[in-house]
């Protein structure tokens, strides 16, 4: 499965001779001012049209300049360029976005082929606008929920999406502020994300890095995210996820640095993530199946991370690896998870990891090789709760378990070893493996240790 995903990574980012690239239509060509209080998306627009009538090449926001902006429509074979110095900015006010509250995005691209974004400048949502009140714990957001196209505090702009279209490209930009999701792919086909900076305001709530939903044959590389929700998320809400492969990443997050779901309607198969390193963040590697969906085939291989309590009005304990399937609501579908692996993985820990299926859906086959886990404790917050959230069982209080297990059936552990520091643990109440009441068979244990290190 490695070698066919570093195959498809080889082509997938192999360079392309084309002629049309070599076209640059430069939006102060169209009147565009850079001034950043007048909006320049007319000029923008413009500039985006004329480049793809001509069969495709760049669209050029030049520096210095802060370019204010409604939504930017990009078109097949244009790939928007903003050059280092230069700034994107997405305008706040609700008339700067479509009627469709599906189509609220700074730039969006919908039902194109080879469109794209890059020129190593800035695309700036300007989410601090959209703050209510400030919170460190979760900012209070704007709500655009009168007009009945959404409901609750989620009615904010994305900052950048592809929808519906084929091999997308978006590398060497940095996406700064977003209101809500930053880089969203939607039903989309042959993408490559590569060297892309994500800044998210780590008090607001879903600021999403890169949300993947519906996609195939995604190659995310080289990226560096720092947001408040989760960094990666695959989301399976309209579509499968197949062939997708994350690689040599840096994630920092008040969620999940990866998170499978929760919308998770079809498959996930053939998923990649090797070399990633993971900071302070909620939760480390999870999974949350609730609509039915089912996981196979996923591979988590030489990963660091470190993963800490936060307030719990986020999502997740600071378990480095979260892996869970129930039904959203009851009576509805269980999806199930199946052959996951987890090879070379390190990390320093304030809670244990959690695996837990469902009564009608068993967790099947998952690996552990090569895996140490060193437990301690650094923050204030609140411990002793097991997070099913969204639905399930919400939030349970547990004794503290280096592994949680519960309705699994087939567990291999291979060189695995739990470091507990005693001295840092604030009177934990703790077992190395804890076994909730449950269907739990198939475990093989090769070289586990457990030990006290301080």
């Amino acid at each position: 499965m490695a070698a066919s995903h570093l195959l498809l990574l080889l082509l997938l980012l192999a360079p392309v001779a084309d002629s049309a690239a070599t076209r640059v239509f430069s939006v102060t060509d169209y009147g565009a001012a850079g001034d950043g209080s007048s909006y320049d998306t007319a000029a923008i627009q413009a500039a985006v049209n004329a480049c793809g009538e001509a069969g495709g090449g760049r669209v050029l926001l030049p520096a210095p300049g802060d370019y204010l902006t409604a939504t930017v429509h990009l078109r097949s074979r244009v790939v928007l360029e903003v050059a280092p110095g230069a700034r994107l900015l997405g305008g706040t006010r609700q008339r700067d976005y479509p009627a469709e509250r599906r189509r609220w995005y700074v730039v969006l691209a919908e039902n194109t082929t080879g469109a794209g974004v890059t020129g190593g400048g800035e695309i700036n949502g300007q989410g601090g606008a959209f703050v209510v009140r400030p919170s460190d714990q979760k900012n209070v957001m704007v709500s655009w929920n009168a007009t009945g196209h959404c409901r609750g505090d989620e009615c904010r702009p994305r900052l950048v999406g592809f929808v519906d279209s084929e091999d997308v490209t978006v590398h060497d930009i940095t996406l700064n502020q977003p209101a809500y999701w930053c880089l969203h792919l939607v039903r989309c086909d042959h993408s490559v994300i590569r060297n892309v900076s994500i800044y998210g305001d780590f008090d607001t709530p879903n600021n999403d890095g890169i949300d993947i939903e519906g996609s195939n044959n995604t190659i995310i590389t080289g990226c560096s995210i720092d947001t408040g929700d989760d960094a990666i998320c695959p989301k399976s809400l309209t579509g499968p996820v197949h062939n997708l492969t994350v690689t040599n990443c840096r994630i920092r997050t008040k969620s999940s640095a990866i998170k499978f779901g929760s919308a998770s309607s079809f498959n996930f198969e053939r998923l990649l993530f090797d070399n990633i390193t993971i900071v302070d963040s909620h939760r480390g590697l999870g999974m949350q199946i609730r609509d039915g969906g089912n996981v196979s085939n996923v591979v988590f291989s030489n990963i660091k991370m470190r993963t800490r309590y936060y307030h719990p009005s986020w999502w997740g304990r600071a378990e480095p690896i979260y892996i869970t399937t129930c039904p959203r609501y009851p009576g509805s579908k269980e999806g199930t998870i199946s052959d996951v692996f987890f090879i070379n993985i390190s990390s320093v820990s304030e809670n244990g990891v959690f695996l837990a299926g469902s009564r009608h859906s068993l967790l099947r086959n998952l690996k552990f090789k090569n895996v140490d886990l060193t437990y301690r404790r650094w923050t204030n917050y609140t411990g002793g709760l097991y997070d099913y959230r969204p639905g399930c069982q919400e939030l349970v209080k547990h004794k503290t378990g280096g592994m949680m297990l519960e309705q699994i059936s087939g567990l291999e552990i291979d060189n695995v070893r739990m470091r507990w520091s005693r001295g840092e643990l604030k009177g934990w109440d703790v077992n190395p493996l804890l076994f909730r009441p449950s269907t739990i068979d198939r475990l093989s244990f090769h070289d586990w240790q457990s030990l006290n290190v301080q």
